[in-house]
């Protein structure tokens, strides 16, 4: 497929926004419209790429070749099954949706239709991520960090979902290997839903993953450490480092190797852009999104199990 693409993002608000922009940069892309509950905001965003603003995503479909959706989790399967229903391509912001039968259902829908279907887990996009398939070679032990200062914005759903689910889908796709079990922790600070939990998660191969994340954090951290035999891995997704400690050839005094170690920062390749680039040749070529609807709900339903356990 050659041809420009028609669009539109449902959805404006903090992230959605930032959709329009890359989706109105793009050559290959035709901007149609936005639309939002709000129509404020979808004009204020419309006007600045010259496109239609709406507040009823249904009279768009007929229209557009590919939508992104950033709009509540809780109306993702709804819009996304009308617009798959349609044979609109789909790009769904994280989680894919709100249950794993819901998931199920949209995949099965795109499959039938023969449809992109994208989930929006970013981190598979940081630049950081680059080289570390090139290391990795049985992982034991992974330990991930993710931190941010308290907002308002995405309480409607658990820090599970909300920023532990970007470090659950990167182990799933790093660890080839089923989770055998699952043990969590966890409680609700200054929301209603759980702010801030942990959980282990021991998988058929041997490894096991230590996962945290907290939204009433002082500071912003997002790291992920992996240990494998001779070699210690750190990503940090943050500041773009990727630090590898390896056993090295010589022997210490004290009858130990001594360690190498290396480090790379990458530059800031606009992760999101890459994510919505990724969508479009998918669409264009036929080929597998990096995360499709299958990782998406993968992802969930290891997430709705961390939630299960920490809520009883």
């Amino acid at each position: 497929m050659s041809k420009i693409l028609n669009v539109a993002v449902i959805g404006v608000g903090h992230l959605g926004k930032w959709h329009a922009d890359k989706y109105a940069a793009a050559d290959d892309c035709n901007l149609v419209a936005v639309v939002d509950s709000d129509l404020q905001t979808a004009r204020a965003v419309a006007d600045k790429h010259g496109a239609e603003a709406l507040t009823d995503y249904q009279e768009i479909l007929p229209r557009i070749d590919a939508v992104s959706l950033v709009v509540p989790t809780s109306l993702h399967f709804h819009i996304a099954q009308d617009c798959l229903q349609a044979g609109v391509h789909c790009l769904i912001e994280k989680p894919i949706t709100e249950t794993v039968e819901e998931a199920q259902t949209l995949i099965d829908i795109a499959r039938q239709k023969n449809l992109v279907l994208q989930v929006g887990h970013i981190e598979r996009f940081n630049s950081v991520m680059m080289d570390i398939d090139q290391i990795l070679d049985q992982p034991k032990f992974i330990e991930s960090t993710r931190l941010a200062p308290f907002t308002p914005r995405a309480t409607d759903v658990s820090v599970i979902l909300d920023l532990m689910i970007h470090d659950i889908d990167i182990i799933l796709d790093l660890i080839d290997s089923p989770i055998r079990n699952i043990s969590a922790s966890g409680i609700s600070v200054l929301s209603d839903e759980i702010d801030i939990a942990n959980a282990r998660l021991e998988f058929a191969s041997g490894c096991v993953a230590n996962v945290t994340a907290s939204r009433i954090s002082r500071k912003r951290e997002r790291k992920i450490r992996l240990f494998q035999k001779d070699t210690y891995i750190s990503a940090d997704f943050q500041e773009k480092i990727l630090a590898v400690n390896r056993k090295g050839d010589q022997q210490t005094d004290n009858g130990f190797h001594d360690i190498t170690h290396s480090e790379k920062t990458y530059e800031d390749t606009d992760a999101l852009n890459l994510e919505v680039q990724d969508f479009i040749h998918c669409i264009k070529t036929g080929d597998r999104p990096k995360v499709n609807g299958e990782d998406g709900k993968r992802a969930l339903q290891t997430a709705i199990e961390i939630t299960r356990l920490i809520k009883g």
